[in-house]
């Protein structure tokens, strides 16, 4: 039956929790290896770079900012889902070869975004890690593809999803095989409308309660207000994250995608600055 995949939901928060990312399954934490980079430790992972793969210059430069300050992982999007058509929708394939070759020049291992199931192979092709995005938590035929690889998987949570449909979604990745899979928290919609999402903070030690799987939070997506990430970075890691993904742009005022949430050199590497103390302070390491 159904009901014997679940534990008792009363014990796990009062969400039914699958199987196979039940922390009951699994006693101890999942920890993803993404070329040497180990992700659900006592080491915070940030991950940073631009919302959108522009030019091969302007990943660069963010690219370097982005390890100069400490940043571990670079992110790039080649392919971007934009809520109006008519806006820039990435570089595509050129753009993944933008970002494998800054990948190699700089030593960051990369994450992108695969948004259909027709592009999960050639997105295997030049990224480390596959990010399925909030639009496509529900995307379920693109889970699966995804669980079918042999990359770490970024899923991030729908903006309308409950944490047990959220854990239902990354279950059927695990469900494929593919166990190399960190959550993201990124912000969900509510009435609100002073701020992009309304990001769920709360989410962050619920998950770690109720799964072994690493749990990282963007808190760009989850404000939409530069100057609002500093201090949400520093709330994900003192409530328990293992890390973090934020968007850092070399030139924000010129970014054809999501400048207004995107930090500047100069402001990433203050906000990694602060992120050290209190990762020090509540006994992890960056």
């Amino acid at each position: 039956m159904e009901s014997d995949l679940y534990n008792d939901p009363a014990i796990m928060g009062g969400c039914s929790v699958p199987i196979k990312v039940n922390r009951k399954t699994k006693l101890e934490p999942t920890i993803v290896n993404v070329g040497g980079i180990r992700i659900g430790t006592r080491e915070v992972i940030v991950i940073a770079g631009p919302c959108a793969i522009e030019s091969h210059d302007q990943l660069l430069e963010s690219a370097k900012a982005v390890k100069q300050s400490g940043g571990k992982i670079l992110r790039g999007g080649a392919f971007k889902p934009r809520t109006s058509p008519y806006n820039f929708q990435g570089l595509g394939e050129e753009g993944l070869k933008m970002l494998q070759a800054v990948s190699r020049e700089t030593e960051l291992p990369v994450v992108t975004e695969v948004m259909d199931t027709r592009q999960v192979e050639v997105v295997s092709e030049y990224a480390d890690i596959l990010q399925v995005g909030s639009r496509n938590m529900h995307n379920y035929p693109l889970l699966k593809e995804v669980g079918m690889q042999k990359k770490p998987v970024l899923l991030k949570r729908g903006m309308m999803a409950t944490i047990e449909e959220y854990l239902l979604a990354a279950e059927y990745i695990l469900n494929q095989g593919n166990e190399q899979v960190i959550l993201c928290e990124r912000g969900i919609r509510t009435f609100e409308t002073t701020t992009r999402n309304t990001l769920d903070l709360s989410a962050v030690p619920m998950l770690k309660h109720l799964t072994h799987l690493p749990v990282i939070v963007d808190p760009s997506h989850g404000t939409g207000h530069r100057w609002m990430v500093p201090s949400l970075s520093r709330a994900a890691v003192a409530v328990g994250a293992d890390g973090l993904i934020m968007e850092v742009h070399y030139k924000p005022e010129d970014a054809l995608c999501d400048g207004h949430q995107s930090l500047s050199p100069n402001e990433f590497a203050d906000t990694m600055a602060n992120l050290k103390k209190v990762a020090h302070a509540v006994g992890r390491e960056m």
